[in-house]
């Protein structure tokens, strides 16, 4: 049903181009902002959950590692 709908529709395909096209775009950006992003800023978010996970035990009591 959804088919005879889409197809009956003029000018869909521009929507699948745009669609395409703006996924390429935030995809190269990302992956641009992650090359140029400072290191030190990607190392202390990476580690965020790790530390949430040590407070909650040390709070605890529990020293395992």
């Amino acid at each position: 049903m959804y088919k005879e709908v889409l197809r009956a529709m003029e000018g869909i395909d521009a929507y699948y181009i745009f669609s395409l096209f703006m996924f390429m775009a935030i995809f190269i950006g990302v992956v641009i902002w992650a090359f140029k992003a400072d290191k030190g800023y990607i190392n202390k978010m990476s580690s965020l959950p790790f530390e949430n996970c040590n407070a909650n035990r040390l709070k605890k009591g529990d020293n395992r590692s």
